[in-house]
């Protein structure tokens, strides 16, 4: 059978010290194999230590710039496109990438204006509920929330100057992680790991006990209720924000007035942030600048965590986003989503219309069904 796309292009990231890169030469291999031409723009796994010369052994053309890379029936990325990339947005395009639009409004309306077909890693969801494409993020932003999180307690970093683990004789660390999602659990564990003394609150209560029977006793599980955070974070040296509802704006759990009631130079990581945040203070920064001090607390609110250890997060989102690349660019979008109904809820939008619900009712636009809306 002949693939419905013919090109495919992978441009360089423009996000902010954002390293990753969406395909990996075996993938390139992959789809070189269904016959599938793919244009790799020059330098874009650099950052991620895969060269030019390993995209070209495996079959893949390399381009000067952007607008060659964009120029392709289909393109994957990593995160969403940039205010310089909007006008590579076209109506015969499909774009495979992070949007994130519920956060990120000017790119959903530059996505319903240009009329190109846009499917959501984040919003791929299997029938279980679980979103298979955010997973490794999740996982690895987890782990980073942590390691960046004990950096900024460092006192030359503007931190209270405490040490995860404490010192014999010391009391260590208290962290607190909103959220026992995949996000949530990662952070725990790897605070556990460093010997803090560590909370996790969620409403899921069996999610809860899934953590208390694993973690044997280093984790504190509590359900998750504005009483029970304020409490938590009187006391707490780090807080991780991991609240997610997929594809939506995430919800605010911890008000202004909790953060001011935190110990001074303690440190919140909103690992939220690309979904809007779950604390009412944070706004998005940088791995360039990736902390501001309020209320006396330091911030750290880095929308594309992952980025900052692109050589593991290439491999591990490409292990996932593969499968799902190759059945869209061999079946097309629409013939895509017919057969399976994960890619179907990847749909976001389609010829001008919002294609996921959760992103047309935080954003007021008329929702239109993703198969409907490609059959049109």
């Amino acid at each position: 059978m002949s693939p419905a796309i013919k090109t495919l292009g992978v441009p360089t990231e423009v996000k902010t010290m954002e390293g990753r890169v969406s395909l990996t030469p075996d993938g390139v291999r992959e789809f070189e194999r269904l016959g599938i031409d793919v244009f790799v723009q020059q330098g874009a796994g650099e950052a991620a230590n895969i060269t030019d010369a390993e995209y070209r052994a495996a079959g893949a053309d390399i381009v000067p710039t952007a607008a060659d890379a964009w120029a392709q029936d289909m393109v994957v990325k990593v995160k969403e496109p940039k205010e310089e990339e909007f006008g590579f947005l076209r109506e015969d395009l499909t774009l495979f990438t992070y949007l994130h639009l519920a956060a990120y409004p000017k790119v959903a309306e530059a996505l319903v204006k240009s009329k190109c077909t846009a499917v959501a890693y984040e919003t791929v969801q299997l029938d279980d509920g679980s979103l298979p494409l955010l997973a490794p993020m999740s996982e690895i932003a987890g782990r980073l929330a942590t390691q960046a999180g004990s950096r900024f307690l460092e006192r030359p970093q503007g931190g209270r100057g405490v040490l995860m683990g404490g010192a014999p004789g010391v009391r260590p660390a208290k962290v607190v992680v909103i959220g026992a999602g995949n996000v949530g659990y990662n952070a725990a564990w790897i605070a556990a790991g460093m010997l803090a003394e560590v909370t996790i609150l969620d409403k899921n209560l069996d999610r809860l006990r899934f953590i208390d029977q694993i973690s044997v006793g280093r984790t504190t599980t509590l359900a998750s209720n504005r009483g029970s955070i304020e409490r938590s974070l009187l006391e707490a040296d780090l807080v991780v924000g991991a609240v997610l509802v997929a594809g939506a704006r995430a919800p605010v759990v911890v008000s202004e007035d909790m953060v001011k009631s935190m110990k001074p130079g303690s440190v919140i990581v909103d690992v939220a942030i690309d979904q809007g945040g779950c604390i009412a203070t944070s706004r998005e920064t940088s791995h360039k600048e990736p902390v501001y001090e309020q209320h006396g607390v330091i911030h750290y609110a880095v929308g594309n965590m992952p980025g900052a250890v692109p050589n593991t997060s290439t491999y591990a989102l490409t292990n996932a986003t593969l499968p799902y690349q190759l059945e869209i660019a061999t079946h097309g979008v629409r013939d895509a989503a017919r057969r399976n109904g994960a890619i179907a809820l990847g749909v976001n939008t389609v010829s001008g219309m919002v294609t996921y619900e959760p992103v047309a009712s935080d954003l007021g636009y008329e929702f239109v069904e993703p198969v409907a809306a490609l059959g049109a």
